[in-house]
């Protein structure tokens, strides 16, 4: 039992013993378990963080390859930016600005409103609907402006069938029903129209913002004169529009500049903007001068010093752009001059302006007289002598003396008066002869006895058979040269000096033979060695208001240069069959006398430039004005009147945008010394990009206001308020300019921003309302009591007309 029971105690010792040691086992076999499962997360765990040091690193190879990728491609692109090619990368993108058409539309409709009423001639539609009748004739006439804005008026008057007969006689004559007058007035209308969306995308391309853009356009649509000045024939609306064009594309140029090969392609189209602009009225050059302005600043500024481009890449540059802008420019003002010429090929009322070889080139007129003519001037020659540059006249002479003593107590010689007289007559006819020969007959008229250069002359006037003569006497009316007469023989000590040295001055072109109508000539004393001029001053009464006639010590001057107009042989040396001759005789024509086109332009120029024979005397015009008088509108200018009530057309402006653009012209300058003087102190107001902005637009709307501003006080002409235009437009800009930077100024502060935005909209309420009450100035079509006159009269020197009650 004993044996039995520690057999059962032995056994039940080994399985508890068994029992202990499998327990042991199971514990130590769950611990390897476990450490091989937390040896195996952990190896997990390191791969998932090796794959990501992987995935981080292939991500950061790829970053870097995207880098590099774009250096290559911004490398790349300047090098496609250093020699541009049209053909790379050319894009056509059109995009459609709902404001800008809005506002387009807006003008249209203002601008053509009723544009055929009313229908009588208004202002200065006298002179240019003459010319464009004129260009229907195609008949010549001379104006001291260029022609291309007449002639796109006269193109579409073409189109319209207008056939030019209207006389444009007197402001206020009343159009015949057969006058075109929509087609006359249609290409003012436009560019006037345009010009409110142009000044909206320039305004966006000087980085204003588009309700900057939208109140400059705006203030420009409420313009009381720009929409009287769009709806007549009248240059000034032409002319803003091609300036605004023109400076438009400049400053995309200077955008792009050697960044695109679009560029090139904005600059000549400012080119030819700019071109067309001079080629209406030549206060188009003072926008060429803003635009060199700006493009040459931009070049100093931003390339000059631009390492990247090589010395010889900027002079190509410069050099290449100077070629295309100004061969574009002269071969455009060229081509208008030369349909202007080729078009008017007939004589009219002008002509008598030019030379007389221009007029001989001209059918009819001159050239019917001159036609058959003999061509060289020889002994026994009947003569004109035409004063060839300046005023036109012509050497003549009258049985009248000289007074014996002048107003101012001087003497005279007493001799027969030599004047220079501007009409055709009788007394203006000379004989040409030679000292040493009696004779005054042509004997053989096949083979005549020609003068040449150097040769010595004596001048018998035809009427009176007396020499053209001068002593040593005082002229009457320029002292300071000498007197000019016909020797009359008194029997006194005062012996005749009546000898002439003929000295074609232009031989190389016509020989040394004088001719006639060709040869410019310079008649010098021989006595005196003093040249025959015309003074361009009047003699009083006692000679008939004629030009003086002198000697003058300087030779070579315009007003020493005469030539032969109408020439014919003398046949008889009976004097009273010579009178007869001269007063009867007529050229039968033959072949016409030819001026080439070249000569006829250069001629055209130069009496543009040197003569004014329309200009009248300063402030000869009862509602011409003074510069110091245009910003703040002081008077208006009367265009036209009803005759059968008050209703009118009278140039005035709109009162709040004149004072409010004129009030930030002068903000302006007063904040941009502000900031220079805080800049001088360190303490900048601006960031960079504000800055540059705020001169930005200083550079372009202040220059270009002064460049056509202040001119005018060195014009000594009549002048309008209408020549203030073109920098009224730069003011009106500048002053929507000037009104976002104080927006950007009070944009951080609450109240200030508030009232502000307040003043603001009161503001553009009170323009609306001005151009509102005053558009029946502009229109012309309400009739107007005396009573509703006398109301729109806010300022004194407003000069309305009032003719009914």
């Amino acid at each position: 039992m004993e044996k039995q029971t520690d057999d059962r105690s032995v056994k039940s010792k080994n399985k508890k013993q068994t029992r202990k040691k499998n327990k042991a086992e199971s514990t130590e076999n769950q611990q390897k378990e476990f450490e091989c499962v937390t040896k195996n997360h952990e190896t997990n765990e390191q791969k998932v963080i090796n794959e990501q040091k992987l995935i981080n690193e292939q991500k950061l190879i790829n970053e870097q390859k995207l880098i590099n990728e774009q250096k290559l491609i911004n490398e790349q692109k300047l090098i496609n930016d250093q020699k541009p090619d049209i053909f790379n990368n050319f894009k056509i993108s059109i995009e459609i600005n709902l404001l800008a058409v809005i506002l387009f539309m807006s003008a249209l409709s203002s601008r053509f409103f009723k544009l055929d009423q009313p229908r009588n001639v208004v202002f200065d539609e006298l002179h240019h609907g003459k010319y464009v009748s004129l260009y229907m004739k195609r008949t010549f006439f001379f104006d001291t402006h260029p022609p291309l804005g007449k002639q796109l008026i006269a193109a579409v008057a073409y189109l319209f069938n207008y056939n030019g007969q209207f006389k444009f006689e007197r402001i206020g004559s009343e159009f015949s029903d057969d006058v075109p007058l929509f087609g006359l007035r249609f290409v003012p209308a436009l560019c006037g129209s345009l010009i409110i969306p142009v000044a909206y995308q320039l305004m966006l391309e000087l980085g204003c913002r588009h309700w900057c853009a939208a109140l400059a356009a705006f203030l420009l649509l409420c313009e009381n004169t720009l929409l009287t000045q769009s709806r007549f024939i009248l240059m000034e609306s032409i002319l803003i529009f091609f300036t605004l064009c023109g400076l438009l594309f400049v400053l995309k140029y200077k955008r792009l500049n050697m960044k695109s090969p679009w560029a090139l392609t904005y600059l000549i189209i400012a080119s030819v903007c700019l071109t067309m602009a001079t080629c209406v009225k030549y206060v188009g050059l003072l926008s060429w001068l803003l635009s060199l302005w700006i493009i040459c600043r931009d070049f100093w500024v931003n390339h000059l010093g631009d390492k990247r481009l090589s010395d010889f890449t900027i002079f190509l540059c410069v050099i290449l752009r100077c070629i295309i802008t100004f061969s574009i420019s002269i071969a455009i003002y060229f081509s208008i001059f030369f349909i202007h010429l080729i078009i008017l090929n007939k004589a009219g009322p002008h002509d008598s302006v030019m030379t007389s070889a221009f007029q001989a080139s001209l059918e009819g007129g001159l050239a019917s007289i001159t036609k058959g003519q003999p061509l060289h001037v020889s002994h026994g020659s009947q003569i004109t002598l035409r004063h060839t540059h300046g005023r036109t006249c012509w050497l003549h002479s009258h049985t009248h003396v000289y007074p014996i003593k002048y107003a101012d107590k001087r003497g005279s010689s007493h001799q027969q008066q030599v004047t220079c007289y501007t009409f055709k007559d009788v007394n203006n006819w000379w004989i040409v002869k030679r000292p040493e020969r009696n004779t005054l007959a042509v004997e053989n008229t096949k083979d005549p006895d020609g003068i040449k250069h150097g040769d010595i002359i004596q001048l018998v006037h035809g009427m009176t058979s007396r020499a053209l003569n001068s002593h040593d006497v005082a002229a009457p009316v320029s002292p300071q040269n000498q007197e000019v007469s016909c020797y009359i023989d008194y029997n006194v000590s005062m012996p005749a000096q009546n000898l002439w040295k003929v000295e074609i001055i232009n031989r190389d072109q016509f020989g040394d033979v004088w001719q006639a109508i060709n040869s410019q000539v310079i008649l010098t004393h021989l006595n005196s060695t003093q040249a025959l001029k015309f003074s361009g001053r009047q003699l009083p009464d006692w000679g008939f208001n004629q030009h003086e006639v002198v000697t003058d010590k300087i030779i070579f001057q315009d007003d020493t240069v005469w030539n032969v107009e109408e020439h014919r042989y003398t046949k008889s040396e009976n004097e009273k069959e010579r009178e007869r001759e001269l007063v009867a005789a007529e050229m039968i024509p033959s072949k016409g006398t030819k001026l080439g086109l070249w000569e006829r332009f250069w001629e055209l120029q130069y009496k543009i430039i040197f003569s004014s024979p329309n200009t009248q005397n300063v402030h000869s015009h009862m509602y011409s004005s003074e510069p110091l008088d245009w910003p703040l509108m002081v008077r208006g200018v009367a265009y036209w009147l009803s005759e059968h009530d008050n209703g009118q057309i009278h140039l005035l402006g709109n009162i709040v945008v004149w004072y409010s653009s004129t009030i930030c012209l002068l903000l302006y300058l007063s904040f941009f010394a502000f900031y220079l003087l805080r800049q001088r102190r360190q303490i900048f107001d601006l960031s960079f990009d504000e800055w540059e902005q705020f001169k930005t637009i200083g550079e372009v709307l202040v220059v270009g206001y002064g460049l056509h501003y202040i001119p005018y006080f060195f014009i000594d002409r009549t002048l309008f308020l209408h020549h203030y235009l073109p920098a009224l437009v730069f003011k009106i800009l500048l002053c929507a300019a000037f009104l976002q930077h104080l927006a950007n100024i009070v944009k951080t502060k609450l109240i200030p921003r508030f009232i502000f935005h307040l003043s603001l909209c009161i503001w553009i309420l009170s323009v609306m309302y001005v151009f509102k009450k005053f558009i029946v100035f502009s229109y012309g079509t309400s009739p107007l009591t005396s009573k509703e006159v006398f109301k729109l009269r806010w300022k004194d020197t407003w000069d309305f007309i009032i003719h009914k009650p």
